[in-house]
């Protein structure tokens, strides 16, 4: 019968890794005597990152001596101790291929309800000094799962551990484990997952995306006339395409419109009505900038148009703006980005700001392609009648849709759209809202929509720049504007972060994109650093890289996971 070796508790501290503080608690040690096990902790533990670990549904970490010997072994050491792995109950028995999840235990006085394996996380390997650690207990079917707490009662080593119910559907723990994060996984086996009660409602969600994802390459559709295209599988063409500036339009002030086409005369690939383009400006510097603009036109027109506020010290602005001409040739990566225009035929808020407009001037081009009848308000904010590009334009547009609403704000005059402003306009609390602008006046604008009744799940905003960073665990980050990385320069292939506007050469042996990333204060997404989660994949639109470790399932092409790779050539990240 499986039996309690060890309680292990422990509460979260401050551990210095890298130059940097992780928060966790990852450190269990063992407790003598009975401990209480309650609903969210075993008196005495803790958490450090609540979005990873604990919870009701991650009250109780669960890892077994026969996994403890594997590891002794495969690693030849002799240090490991209950604990070590982070796990509160150290057993002997319940392998991770025959415990399932639904299955319930009594421990003690306690019982307990098997919930999911355990998250992959670095700091595992943070603990034991193993930093591949998170991949090889996925790869090796060793991951450990968690419980949560049925019945509270005090529980200790020696406890003899009942099984007291089945899960339904006969999932293990390895099993379950698989299908999140290995290849060639069983849409089967993803429906059964989702019929079991006791799964814990993150991975539920995992597994019902998998599904989806899995369902929709078999059943792609035509859209109908006029509705958004299906978001594509990859885009539109690989690395960066040369295509042919056929005009230059000043929009206003300090704006011009740079239209673009294909070389040989054919259409451009439609995009979707938000989405931006990615260029490599030569014209404008060595090495060239990488700069991105979202796209401003029609999303099918079959060229595209995008328009670029002139900075006061942006080489590449300036560039485009005062020096680029007809008959020039850019490198171009096709368009991307998730904020895009969904159907629907609920009311549309489109609010922007300054340059902030282009993304949503292409999703009323939509909407006037369409014919919609929605109910579509556009709301608008600049200094003066000088610096409010496209003015004629989108009063077009809107005068051709039948329930459109148009109110302009001039901060010189009227004073800026504020939180006020739009709460008093009574926008519909039923609407989808789609933002743009810079950072302060979306979330002014998010916090007024949400304060309104819109639904926060409706609001949408474009994030100019790179995208918030996911750094689980870490501690008294400052935030520091992206840089060249510290210390002499590197001398492998140029490496550069589009969206943070920098471009190095890699360098150090051993080495990941990750580390380079964070070396620059480039902002970064990650969790297992080992090439389990895929947290960290980011779009790669342009060269070649190489992994050490190899993930244990490959990105999607045209995707890099920068935990585990290196560059072969110079690449461009869009990050």
């Amino acid at each position: 019968m499986p039996v309690l070796r060890s309680v292990n508790v422990g509460r979260p501290k401050n551990v210095a890794w890298r130059g940097r503080t992780v928060h966790t608690g990852a450190w269990k040690h063992p407790v003598g005597g009975p401990a209480m096990a309650r609903r969210l902790n075993i008196d005495g533990d803790g958490q450090g990152d609540l979005n990873g670990h604990g919870g009701e549904q991650r009250a109780v970490l669960v890892y077994q001596v026969q996994s403890y010997e594997y590891w002794q072994r495969f690693f030849g050491r002799e240090d490991l101790s209950y604990g070590m792995f982070g796990e509160n109950l150290t057993v002997d028995g319940l392998p991770d291929d025959e415990v399932c999840v639904g299955d319930r235990y009594r421990v003690g006085e306690a019982e307990f309800e098997v919930t999911q394996p355990r998250v992959t996380c670095y700091r595992v390997g943070l603990r034991l000094g193993e930093p591949e650690l998170p991949a090889l207990l996925v790869s090796h079917h060793r991951p450990g799962f968690y419980m949560r707490v049925i019945a509270e009662g005090h529980i200790q080593a020696g406890d003899q551990i009942v099984k007291t119910g089945t899960g339904p559907g006969a999932l293990s723990v390895a099993d379950a484990d698989a299908l999140l994060y290995l290849p060639g996984r069983d849409p089967d086996k993803l429906r059964v997952a989702l019929q079991i009660p006791a799964l814990s409602p993150g991975w539920q969600d995992s597994f019902r995306d998998l599904l989806a994802a899995a369902d929709g390459d078999s059943t792609a559709a035509t859209p109908p006339p006029g509705t958004e295209p299906a978001p594509r599988l990859g885009p539109a063409w690989p690395a960066f395409r040369e295509l042919r500036v056929t005009k230059v339009v000043p929009e206003s002030a300090n704006v011009s419109s740079i239209y673009l086409a294909a070389a040989d005369g054919t259409a451009l690939p439609a995009a979707r009505a938000g989405q931006y383009l990615t260029l490599r400006i030569a014209g404008a510097g060595q090495p060239a900038p990488v700069r991105s603009y979202s796209l401003s036109s029609a999303p099918d027109a079959g060229t595209y148009r995008i328009s670029v506020k002139q900075e006061p010290h942006g080489v590449a602005s300036s560039y485009l703006n005062r020096d680029l001409r007809p008959g020039a040739v850019l490198d171009v990566a096709a368009p991307r980005g998730d904020f895009v225009l969904a159907d629907g035929t609920g009311p549309v808020l489109l609010i922007s700001a300054g340059i902030g407009v282009t993304p949503v001037l292409a999703m009323l081009h939509r909407l006037a392609t369409s014919h919609s009848d929605r109910d579509i308000w556009w709301l608008y904010g600049a200094r003066g009648p000088q610096e409010h590009p496209f003015a004629a334009e989108a009063h077009a547009l809107l005068a051709s849709l039948p329930h459109a609403r148009e109110h302009v704000f001039y901060s010189a005059t009227d004073g800026r759209l504020s939180k006020d402003k739009l709460f008093a306009l009574d926008v519909p609390t039923d609407a989808s809202a789609y933002i743009c602008g810079p950072a302060s006046f979306m979330t002014d604008m998010r916090d007024a929509l949400s304060a309104a009744g819109v639904d926060p799940a409706r609001i949408h905003t474009e994030l100019f720049g790179a995208l918030a960073s996911i750094n689980p665990g870490l501690t008294g980050q400052a935030a520091r504007s992206p840089h060249q990385p510290p210390g002499p320069a590197g001398t492998g292939p140029m490496v550069t972060f589009a969206r943070s506007g920098i471009t190095t050469r890699f360098g150090g042996a051993g080495r990941s994109l990750l580390e380079l990333a964070d070396a620059c204060d480039v902002p970064t997404r990650w969790s297992c650093r080992s090439g389990v989660c895929h947290t960290c994949v980011t779009p790669l639109l342009s060269g070649q890289v190489r992994y050490a470790p190899d993930p244990l399932e490959p990105p999607a092409d045209g995707q890099v996971l920068i935990c585990c790779a290196q560059p072969d050539t110079d690449i461009v990240l869009d990050m």
